[in-house]
């Protein structure tokens, strides 16, 4: 595939500018996994009356709204979001990785630009809260748009196997998310020798938790997933507050939701880290 086009299009090479919105969007990223991992803990042991649905990322951008200058904080976490979609639209197709146009490096291109869809998807939905649209009821609206795009799926033709597809790859993410957590992958780029000693190992432990709470997080997405391809029922599939939910209900449930939760948040602060300390690639 051939990217030619596309990068004449982009700003000449500005380090500055690309490392700047990396930084930002890596710092709204980490506020808003930080929240979902408060509100999730909060939900496993039924603090406030918190439930797993409102602990879904547009759960999280209700909560924002509801703060003092509610509107103010989400119209930054917004830009923030939208700062985060276009660095990984860049890393996309200006390939700054360097993952090359083999079909390995593709496929993880493809990611990133998939990565830059949900993200400008959830920058746009902060947006419209701030701006005062409703975005639709309660807080289980990522729920309600994975079901949409579930139903979606089962409509065509093989639909089921279609859905079944979009499961494992959603499995897989999980997979891969705790493999990097074990295999010390998700330190790659970040310049560790900056971070001051009495706290480098803290907040390296801080990012291998978070990385594996997450990828159980897309692991159980994905299969409720593989659940609704099953039955052909797109109401079973389910983001994470489903994916809490689901958690929730089962044997000691509020406990596992509660070590998962603690791992959100660990990564939240992760995404801080790799914001001061990361080395973003711009060329």
């Amino acid at each position: 595939m051939d990217y030619t086009d596309f990068t004449t299009h982009l700003p000449s090479s500005r380090p500055e500018w690309i490392t700047r919105f990396a930084q930002v969007g890596l710092t709204a990223k980490g506020v808003v996994y930080c929240i979902v991992g408060a509100l999730a803990f909060m939900a496993a042991f039924e603090i406030n009356g918190t439930s797993e649905q409102s602990a879904g990322k547009q759960g999280v951008f209700r909560f924002i709204l509801e703060q003092p200058y509610g509107q103010v904080l989400l119209a930054l976490i917004a830009i923030g979001m939208l700062c985060y979609a276009i660095w990984r639209f860049i890393q996309a197709v200006k390939d700054t990785e360097n993952r090359g146009s083999d079909a390995k490096g593709i496929a993880a291109r493809v990611g990133y630009a998939f990565s830059g869809v949900v993200y400008g998807g959830l920058a746009f939905y902060a947006a419209t809260l701030a701006l005062g649209s409703s975005g639709g009821s309660g807080g289980g609206g990522s729920g309600d748009s994975r079901q949409s795009f579930a139903r979606e799926l089962l409509s065509q033709p093989y639909g089921i196997w279609l859905l079944s597809a979009v499961a494992l790859g959603i499995i897989g993410t999980g997979i891969y998310q705790i493999y990097r957590a074990y295999s010390g992958r998700y330190m790659k780029n970040v310049n560790s020798a900056q971070i001051k000693p009495e706290i480098k190992k803290t907040l390296i432990r801080a990012g291998k938790v978070g990385y594996a709470a997450r990828g159980i997080v897309w692991m159980v997405i994905g299969f409720l997933f593989m659940r609704a391809a099953m039955s052909a029922n797109p109401s079973e599939a389910g983001g994470s507050g489903q994916a809490f939910q689901f958690i929730e209900q089962n044997t000691f449930g509020s406990f596992i939701l509660g070590a998962v939760a603690i791992g959100l948040i660990c990564y939240g602060v992760f995404m801080f880290v790799r914001a001061r300390y990361e080395n973003i690639q711009t060329t």
